[in-house]
């Protein structure tokens, strides 16, 4: 399954009685609570889940975001109706850099059917396409999470990353330099990382760029076939979109996929041994 799914694409398969388990991921870093954006209107059959109670762990020494225990996250996709084999397409408010997280998630767990709504709920909205507040309830699901199927790295594994393949910081530039940090005690990034910000992922329409558009931003920024890339950012959500998007510009492929610094910044930066670097080269 292609890791991104157009509107078109997604409205033909529901009217055709196939449609896909639907998971509403909004979020919003600093708040107010994705939910409410659900209850005020979502796509018809789409079941709300929160990223911070239930496509994470508790936060603390594991980062902001860890990764969330598999008995758990089994049992947040089954509550969702999530089956094996069956299809999942997950969506945001618009850039996909939440709905991603969803996507690597299950991904990780070993489901492979599943993509992200190009655009979003912003792309389905315009498009005039319905939407509804009822809240729905579905089956119980039967998927098994076998977590492994995702490359992870921890703090040790970035490091070395950076040194001698291309570590990907997905952040905001200022963030990168260090010009300023909202979130997290420490400001910078890790040294040798190169910046490589989600948001440039999507073009002036709010929809991803093309294929070759993002194999040629990744290209400029040092990616190519034979080297290991990876991508954090700063808590572990974003940067599953640098991942998604590495994918879909052939730079990696379902069976060789980035590997992702779960922890993020949010972990690295908590430990004053760690180095950091500042400004706006790799370091």
């Amino acid at each position: 399954m292609h890791p991104l799914i157009s509107t078109s694409d997604l409205a033909r398969a529901v009217a055709a009685g196939e449609r896909p388990t639907l998971l509403d991921v909004r979020w919003r870093l600093g708040g107010p609570p994705g939910r409410l954006d659900y209850e005020r209107g979502h796509l018809p059959g789409a079941v709300f889940v929160d990223l911070d109670t239930e496509l994470a762990g508790e936060p603390g020494a594991g980062g902001r975001h860890p990764l969330p225990e598999p008995d758990t996250l089994q049992e947040v996709l089954r509550r969702a109706g999530v089956r094996a084999g069956h299809p999942v397409v997950a969506y945001d408010a618009g850039d996909g850099s939440t709905a991603a997280r969803a996507w690597w998630l299950l991904r990780w767990a070993g489901h492979r059917r599943v993509a992200v709504l190009d655009g979003g709920y912003a792309a389905w909205v315009a498009e005039g396409r319905p939407v509804t507040t009822e809240v729905p309830h579905p089956a119980p699901g039967d998927i098994e999470v076998r977590p492994g199927a995702m490359p992870v790295l921890d703090a040790d594994a970035a490091a070395r990353l950076a040194r001698e393949g291309l570590l990907l910081d997905a952040r905001a530039p200022e963030r990168y330099r260090g010009d300023t940090e909202p979130v997290d005690p420490r400001a910078g990034h890790l040294p040798g990382a190169v910046n490589a910000p989600f948001s440039q992922h999507i073009g002036g329409d709010g929809r991803w760029r093309a294929p070759a558009e993002l194999a040629e931003r990744f290209a400029a920024l040092g990616a190519r076939g034979d080297r290991p890339v990876g991508a954090y950012c700063g808590s572990g959500v974003t940067a599953t979109s640098v991942v998604l998007a590495l994918e879909v510009a052939g730079v990696t492929s379902a069976e060789r996929p980035a590997a992702l610094y779960a922890g993020s910044w949010s972990h690295w930066c908590t430990d004053p041994a760690r180095p950091l670097a500042t400004g706006d080269q790799p370091g």
